[in-house]
């Protein structure tokens, strides 16, 4: 049997606090129509840390982080049981506006999808359509946003140009300089990276380490190696259930249960 993946991450003494939680997710159960994809999801994400998601294809990952920004609210035919709550709120709470959720919850997704648009209008996108057209304010997000995204040293004398000129890499930072521009107090990224070649994969991770001291992150990856490289806590799904959850330190090096120790010693994908 394969060893397992050794985590790469420092972790926290057992002594140590654990640090708040910014998503609690309850007894949470999702259906597309009469099919259940999760099964009672007890979670609770802690803030201001990287939380992956693994597990194989189809095992419920991206449809729970579709949920906490209420995205897969865009599909026909879909219901929960549970909850999920955001500083102690429902998301589903009928005073919460989804629009301002998703203010609240930006995301990246695993294709790049920068705006036709040039590099300055995609950073201030969401601005605009919240009607903050000051070009003060603008300029001086376009250049925090970018900083953040350690994409400003390479296009700040392109500003104008169209988003499409940059390479992938720098189109899927871009696509995270906006998806924080609004400061967000979470970012959800699925398979940020899984287009993108060794080099753009490397700059995207080291980006993870500085945003994480501004945003709470969740990032689900296929990649155990990424998983060890870049998040603090780890959850591990298969067929719709959360199998494990713990630091991603300890659940690399010993895991507590079977399953995901035949995950991670590549037993099965």
């Amino acid at each position: 049997m394969p060893a397992p993946i050794s985590a790469t991450t420092t972790p926290a003494p057992d002594d140590a606090p654990p640090p708040a939680t910014m998503v609690e997710v309850r007894d949470f159960s999702f259906y597309y129509g009469a099919k259940q994809v999760l099964h009672s999801i007890n979670l609770q994400i802690p803030e201001k840390q990287v939380t992956a998601f693994i597990g194989p294809s189809g095992c419920g990952k991206t449809t729970l982080l579709r949920n906490l920004n209420r995205m897969n609210d865009l599909i026909d035919g879909i219901r929960h049981d549970g909850d999920i709550l955001l500083d102690g709120t429902s998301l589903y709470d009928p005073s919460v506006e989804v629009i301002s959720l998703r203010k609240r919850v930006g995301m990246v997704f695993q294709k790049y999808n920068p705006f036709p648009k040039s590099i300055y209008e995609n950073v201030v996108f969401p601005l605009r359509v919240a009607g903050r057209n000051g070009r003060a304010e603008l300029d001086e997000v376009v250049e925090r946003s970018l900083r953040s995204a350690a994409l400003w040293d390479e296009v700040k004398d392109r500003l104008g140009e169209s988003a499409y000129g940059l390479s992938g890499g720098q189109q899927q930072r871009l696509c995270i300089a906006r998806a924080i521009a609004n400061r967000p107090q979470i970012l959800l990224m699925d398979e940020p990276c899984a287009a993108l070649d060794p080099v753009a994969t490397l700059k995207i991770e080291e980006l993870m380490h500085d945003l994480k001291k501004e945003f709470t992150i969740v990032i689900v990856t296929h990649n155990m190696h990424q998983a060890t490289r870049v998040s603090d806590y780890t959850a591990f799904f298969y067929l719709g259930k959360l199998i494990e959850y713990d630091r991603t330190a300890k659940l690399f090096s010993h895991p507590g249960n079977p399953q995901t120790e035949a995950y991670i010693s590549g037993l099965f994908s």
